[in-house]
């Protein structure tokens, strides 16, 4: 019998430390190669929602979740206004990317893969065997996420997102005491942030005024202060030949709290397909459009569900019919939930 062929992950977040540890347990032969080090903080929202039971089971992912802090609530504000709390139909877990990424590293050494870190590396001309996970596709564009971890900071409700002229926040509580903000803004080229305090000059021109003003008052961790440019919400898509998954496949808009737990489910979706492949049962050419077959079907909906509220989310008219359809109870927000998740 043939021995089995290697899988090479490029990106070491979510989808690509799940899926190179899911066939590690399968007993396959994974090189895992991650431009930064463990652990270390990322641009993300924090807290997963949607995540199902079959993709947790796949994965083995309940003891890397286990101390996760269970969300139920989201305050939604526009501007410096509560507007609306909703219940959420499920838990939203609240967990830490610096604390989740480094777990699931040392699981998958543990488990005999090969981890690669301060790696950068090229595909070759033939990308047999090769999957990109390496997050968000970079591009023109006008979005710019920032995010820093803050203590001291007492929330409305475990969850709150804030909407702003050209921008929406989410601040999520943490195992620890810790809270994360989080947010999404255009880009102002002209804007000048005093004390080098980029965050905090965003939320102002956003007209996130008392929003800012509570930040500053709370104790900021600065080693967790990150940024990210560049962002694209193109419809999703791979180049022929390769396969992608999470971010690197499609980003979903981050208002969603979608983008962890869609960064795990592509992961188990793709794992059967490459363990064919692996094994000598599949070509590659199969593989990867099993794979992105499995992608379009499961997130299609979602996706284009998210990039039109998107839209909604971010203009400063559109933003208030929908506070004044969320206080007048007319927002759909369970039926928008489910499509969205």
């Amino acid at each position: 019998m043939s021995p089995a062929r290697p899988v090479t992950i490029v990106g070491g977040g979510l989808a690509g430390l799940s899926l190179g540890l899911a066939l590690r347990r399968l007993d396959l032969d994974v090189d895992l190669h991650e431009a930064g080090t463990y652990p270390r903080h990322r641009v993300c929202g924090e807290f997963i929602a949607g995540l199902d039971a079959w993709t947790r089971s796949r994965l083995g992912l309940d003891p890397f979740l286990a101390d996760a802090l269970r969300h139920e609530e989201v305050a939604w504000h526009h501007r410096d206004r509560l507007v609306r709390r909703q219940i959420l139909p499920e838990p939203a877990l609240a967990l830490s990317r610096q604390v989740l990424d480094a777990r699931l590293a040392r699981a998958f050494r543990a488990a005999g893969g090969r981890l690669h870190e301060r790696s950068r590396i090229t595909a070759p001309g033939r990308a047999e065997g090769w999957v990109f996970a390496h997050g968000r596709r970079r591009g023109r564009s006008g979005w710019l996420g920032l995010k820093v971890h803050v203590r001291n900071l007492p929330l409305a409700a475990g969850l709150e997102l804030h909407l702003g002229d050209g921008a929406y926040v989410g601040l999520c509580a943490l195992p620890g005491g810790e809270v994360n903000v989080s947010g999404l803004f255009l880009q102002r080229p002209g804007l000048t942030p005093a004390r080098g305090d980029v965050l905090g000059a965003y939320l102002h021109a956003a007209g996130l005024g008392r929003l800012a003003r509570r930040l500053a008052d709370a104790e900021t961790d600065p080693d967790s202060r990150c940024a990210v440019a560049g962002l694209g919400f193109t419809p999703a898509g791979a180049t022929p030949g390769q396969l992608a998954l999470g971010d690197a496949w499609a980003m979903i808009p981050p208002f969603t709290g979608n983008g962890m737990a869609m960064a795990f489910q592509s992961a188990a979706l793709a794992t059967p397909a490459l363990a064919a492949w692996a094994r000598r049962t599949s070509s590659w050419s199969q593989t990867t459009a099993d794979v992105h077959r499995a992608l379009n079907r499961h997130f299609r909906l979602r996706l284009n569900a998210a990039r039109a509220l998107h839209a909604w989310l971010l203009r400063p008219a559109r933003q208030r019919w929908l506070a004044w359809a969320a206080r007048a109870g007319l927002l759909p927000l369970r039926p928008l939930y489910h499509t969205l998740h």
